[in-house]
């Protein structure tokens, strides 16, 4: 089988024919029991558990949450931990993922908890846990990698969360490859989600990444479990991002941001501060832009570098950006503004070690890009948002009143918005100049004179 999509072959090759990965094939032992066939006239009454119901005969209530005193984990999450649950937090080596999940699981007063890992031992939980500074009085630590016996002792403490650390360590007896292959990740997680929704214990599990930075396994992993969470960020910055990529009962735009200490992850409730904390009067190539990641605004910090390209081939280079996008934004710079760059090198970075997705990011990008090459500076107390079209024109964007409060509120005293972006908008009530912009010829003329 493949390691890295879950293909199957009768013998080994060396290029796997569906994901097109190399040397990924290992050998994976297989026995199947002989199933017994189930006829329609053995199914008696008493037998049929499911029935197919009308949609109107269903009903529809609210899912019980969990709070787990965590604010940034729980507008990820969609409001809480939804009991019976279950859970993906992925990430790379390092990052934070068992600080996070074991400060959560100590801060939770009340809510008896089994810990249950199987790369550490319990001598190194009780170190961490210390270090944290952090104490719940009911909860388990349980260092066992076998599934059966995770269950037994599961039925003896009759916990009210379950986390698993790693799942790719955890094996069962129903599979007789090695733990972390296909077949035990694939078994493992699928008797777990099946005690989850039986008892309604809701449980997290923690899984490795690969080179790739998606999670370590077959797909059918991600497909299995109610939420996917990505843990991220750069380890030279002091800034974690948690990321929803699935979420079945919530909404997967969600952000989370953390502050990595000595003492574990601080939440971070207003990233702009933070972004924001250094004073550019007199730089070119910094821009503020205003953005939204779910349903919080914040403004950042983008920056560019243009220089003569000092090699034939001029560099293009962006980190926290889509580098396809900044390639069109710089053609749409070229073709509508009358900017040459084809002779440059262009260098952009999102400060703080993030990555935006929002495209309300594009003029500040242009602006950036824009305010290097002419070594000329933006006003201090200037921000922007707007998404660039292909002909030159600034786009609406969404929430552009969140925008423009949360501007407000950190002391900026001009934005520029997109021409008709404001309807239902009562600019009187904001002591913010709000300038709109067409196209970005008229931006440039607002920022640049």
């Amino acid at each position: 089988m493949c390691s890295e999509c879950g293909a199957d072959s009768p013998k080994w090759v060396g290029k796997c024919p569906s994901c097109g990965a190399w040397n990924t094939y290992v050998e994976e032992v297989i026995s199947r029991e002989p199933a017994t066939i189930r006829t329609a006239g053995s199914m008696k009454e008493g037998n049929v558990k499911a029935r197919p119901q009308l949609l109107r005969d269903i009903t529809s209530r609210e899912e019980t949450r969990i709070d787990l005193k965590n604010g940034e984990l729980n507008r990820v999450l969609g409001g809480g931990l939804v009991k019976g649950s279950l859970v993906l937090i992925g990430g790379e080596p390092g990052i934070g993922k068992s600080t996070l999940v074991l400060q959560t699981v100590l801060g939770l007063e009340g809510l008896r908890t089994l810990y249950v890992s199987g790369e550490e031992s319990s001598r190194q939980l009780k170190l961490r846990a210390d270090r944290l500074a952090h104490e719940n009085p009911e909860c388990y630590i349980l260092c066992e990698t076998k599934l059966e016996q995770i269950f037994a002792h599961a039925e003896n403490v009759r916990p009210d969360l379950i986390i698993i650390d790693s799942i790719q360590t955890i094996y069962t007896e129903l599979a007789e490859s090695s733990p972390g292959s296909i077949s035990q990740v694939r078994e493992c997680s699928a008797a777990i989600l099946k005690y989850a929704k039986e008892t309604g214990v809701p449980v997290l599990l923690i899984g490795h990444i690969n080179k790739e930075g998606n999670i370590a396994g077959p797909k059918v992993l991600e497909h299995i479990v109610d939420a996917v969470l990505q843990f991220e960020g750069d380890q030279h910055y002091m800034y974690r991002i948690l990321r929803s990529i699935k979420n079945r009962f919530g909404s997967t735009a969600e952000l989370g941001i953390y502050e990595m200490r000595q003492n574990g992850l601080r939440e971070v409730s207003n990233p702009s501060e933070l972004l924001l904390t250094q004073n550019h009067e007199g730089l070119s190539g910094v821009a503020i832009a205003a953005a939204i990641e779910g349903v919080r605004p914040f403004l950042i910090e983008t920056q560019a570098l243009v220089s003569s390209a000092v090699y034939g081939m001029p560099q293009r280079s962006a980190t926290g950006f889509d580098l396809r996008r900044m390639n069109m934004l710089l053609a749409v710079l070229e073709k509508r503004a009358g900017f040459k760059l084809a002779q440059k090198d262009v260098f952009l970075n999102i400060a703080g070690g993030l990555k935006v997705n929002d495209p309300a990011i594009d003029l500040s990008v242009l602006s950036a890009v824009l305010s290097s090459s002419l070594d000329i500076s933006i006003e201090q107390g200037v921000c922007m948002a707007g998404e660039v079209g292909l002909s030159g024109e600034i786009r609406p964007v969404n929430r552009i009143e969140q925008q423009v409060q949360e501007a407000e509120r950190l002391g900026f005293h001009r934005i520029l918005v997109p021409y008709r972006n404001l309807k239902g908008f009562d600019t009187k009530q904001s002591k913010m100049e709000i300038v709109q912009v067409k196209k970005v010829e008229e931006a440039f003329r607002q920022l640049f004179g």
